[in-house]
């Protein structure tokens, strides 16, 4: 991202910036923990959701921590230009996620909190697709690995629709959604 590009969202910015956000950042792969450390020693909050799992080598086994999102952590700052510009010059940043280009998105704090409580619980926590009903899936792994249909949610269970158009026909077969990617 150039200086330029920075400077004018953040001098377009609305009323908005009042008080600090939530907002989400993309690191180098696997510098979440590093760029956490990083952010936290020249003081700005940050939230990486990490989550311990036993790891297991042929000699021997240990506790390790894992990043509940590969690539991704959160800041708590102020919009404004020095506060981004200090979390994009923190060795192992690599941009604000937003839906605009050059114009970072707060994350609800509803959201953040409910992470923060999932953590402290201490449950098992796993990764789960984010899907939409109607959107285009295939399956990775598993039997069915490489069968591509339409997502489809029903209360307690996830279901594949696999079409034939010229017979305006279907199927459909539950799936974990663990098993699945965007098509």
């Amino acid at each position: 991202m150039r200086r330029s590009n920075l400077k004018t969202f953040i001098i377009d910015a609305t009323t908005d910036n009042t008080f600090p956000k939530w907002y989400a950042i993309h690191v180098k792969s696997r510098h979440e923990f590093k760029v956490m450390e990083r952010l936290t020693n020249t003081g700005i909050e940050a939230f990486l959701p990490a989550v311990d799992r036993l790891s297991r080598w042929k000699d021997r086994k240990k506790l390790l921590s894992f990043p509940l999102f590969p690539g991704y952590l959160f800041v708590h700052i102020d919009k404004i230009y020095k506060e981004m510009l200090s979390v994009l010059k923190t060795p192992g940043v690599v941009r604000f996620l937003g839906m605009i280009p050059a114009e970072p998105e707060p994350v609800p704090d509803e959201q953040i909190i409910s992470l923060k409580k999932l953590i402290d619980s201490k449950e098992d926590i796993d990764p789960y697709p984010y899907l939409k009903e109607g959107q285009r899936i295939r399956i990775k792994k598993g039997p069915l690995a490489g069968v591509e249909g339409m997502f489809l949610k029903r209360p307690g269970q996830h279901i594949l629709i696999v079409s034939v158009d010229i017979l305006r026909q279907g199927v459909s077969v539950k799936i974990d959604a663990s098993d699945v990617e965007s098509a």
